[in-house]
């Protein structure tokens, strides 16, 4: 085999190493988010809640998947194998680029939809307190607006205050969960975007690679029967 061909062989061999990394971290940094959140019984909610980690998780799960068959594909030196990874690799780079635009221009709704999922677990609370509660315990907050909403009741509940044996009001958090659970989405979005877009151009690079060692590798083949 050529120079030329190996050359392109391990850059792309590299290339894929660097690729399973992002895709661990992606699993790893979803994986975070989703234990957030904990536990949210309702589907709805849930679905809402938790799209985005999810998201990532299965996202980064593809990308370690066709990364491992770029790497069998550049080590056997196949051309089949190349040109489907390159196709694989095409394919998955525009579904990121589809999503980043996707949370880019709809970022404003989805906050305004990650605060309706407070207020519904507020009005919620009477009947099952456990959606009020696993927000304030994620999120370290307390009430919907701010602590003072239960002072119609004369106490807080345990999921108030990090010691929930003791909650009292000098221990009580603080800030309100709506305005928590919005800006922690928030904060994540724009790092989940940009990320997005540096995955995207790495794997458009692994993408051109991958076309060139496929090439190579054919015109190989070509030169190799006359």
């Amino acid at each position: 085999m050529s120079c030329g061909i190996s050359m392109v062989k391990y850059i792309l061999f590299i290339f894929n190493l660097l690729c399973s990394i992002c895709g661990i971290l992606l699993i790893v940094f979803g994986a975070l988010l989703f234990s957030n959140i904990h536990s949210i019984d309702d589907f709805a909610e849930a679905l809402r809640t938790q799209q985005v980690p999810i998201t990532m998780i299965v996202l980064g799960t593809v990308i370690l998947l066709i990364s491992w068959f770029g790497c069998c594909g550049a080590i056997r030196e196949s051309y089949c194998m190349s040109m489907t990874y390159s196709i694989l690799l095409f394919v998955l780079m525009i579904g990121q680029l589809a999503l980043v635009i996707y949370m880019w221009l709809q970022k404003d709704k989805y906050l305004v939809i990650m605060g309706d999922v407070v207020e519904k677990a507020w009005e919620r609370r009477t009947r099952r307190a456990d959606y009020m509660d696993a927000i304030q315990i994620s999120m370290e907050c307390c009430g919907r607006t701010n602590f003072s909403d239960y002072s119609f009741q004369g106490y807080f509940p345990p999921s108030c205050c990090k010691d929930t044996n003791n909650c009292r009001p000098d221990t009580v958090y603080r800030r309100g969960c709506k305005a928590a659970f919005v800006e922690f989405w928030d904060r994540n979005s724009d790092i989940i975007k940009y990320s997005g877009l540096v995955i995207a151009a790495i794997e458009f690079v692994g993408f051109v690679f991958a076309c060139c060692l496929a090439n190579s590798i054919r015109n190989y083949r070509r030169r190799a029967d006359y």
